[in-house]
């Protein structure tokens, strides 16, 4: 899979997707470039994560086509376009998504599974990350023992397991209290300094969207700015 010359990993154009005869996106074109740091910011309902979840593959747009690295998502089956997302992003969600009877390793490196990869290695790349996330005195903790900071920084260290090229973040801090809410922030301009990532970061928040390399505006689903 060859990257795109011009620095751009991530490109969606005339992007519209429609729930019956309700356009929820409405020709939507953007691009990101690799390891920019790209917050979209809009009031509930205004069609951010449906369009955060077209960009990452998650959902097929009505119309419009989505280009990551070169491929063109929108042409995928299902079976390839799973492959893709494993092999190439990473997800952080609101509600954390942690399976509870699995420990804080053990649900960072569940996505290690379906690769060839030794046991011993993949518990090794899933405690170097919570090391990474200030999680490597809760390594064996489940969920229910974690507070919902520490549940959010597994989140980030699952998502990050298969050393995505695009970071994919929907309201990561909108269960948390305003300062662990900042503290997830700076985990991800650290990653976003440090690893080199791209993320794409939805939220309603814009205090925290102007940390961002880049803040974009969306209302009623269309891009306003």
């Amino acid at each position: 899979m060859n990257s795109m010359n011009n620095g751009t990993i991530l490109t969606g154009t005339g992007l519209t997707k429609k729930y019956g005869d309700l356009a929820v996106v409405k020709e939507v074109s953007l691009s990101i470039a690799k390891s920019e740091f790209v917050c979209l910011v809009g009031k509930s309902g205004c069609g951010k994560t449906t369009l955060l979840s077209l960009l990452s593959g998650l959902e097929r747009p009505t119309k419009g086509n989505v280009m990551l690295d070169g491929t063109d998502v929108t042409k995928a089956t299902e079976d390839e376009l799973a492959l893709f997302r494993r092999n190439n992003v990473g997800f952080i969600f609101q509600s954390f998504n942690l399976i509870p009877t699995l420990s804080a390793w053990e649900n960072v490196a569940l996505p290690l599974f379906p690769i060839k990869m030794a046991g011993e290695e993949r518990k090794k790349r899933a405690l170097d990350l919570l090391e990474k996330m200030d999680m490597g005195h809760r390594t064996d903790h489940l969920p229910s023992a974690l507070s919902g900071g520490e549940k959010q920084r597994v989140a980030i260290a699952r998502a990050l397991v298969n050393n995505p090229k695009v970071l994919f973040a929907d309201e990561p801090t909108g269960n948390l209290d305003s300062a662990t809410g900042d503290a997830i922030m700076e985990i991800l301009k650290r990653l976003h300094t440090q690893e080199g990532v791209a993320i794409l970061m939805v939220t309603h928040e814009v205090e925290l969207a102007k940390t961002a390399d880049r803040l974009i505006r969306m209302h009623d689903g269309e891009l306003i700015s």
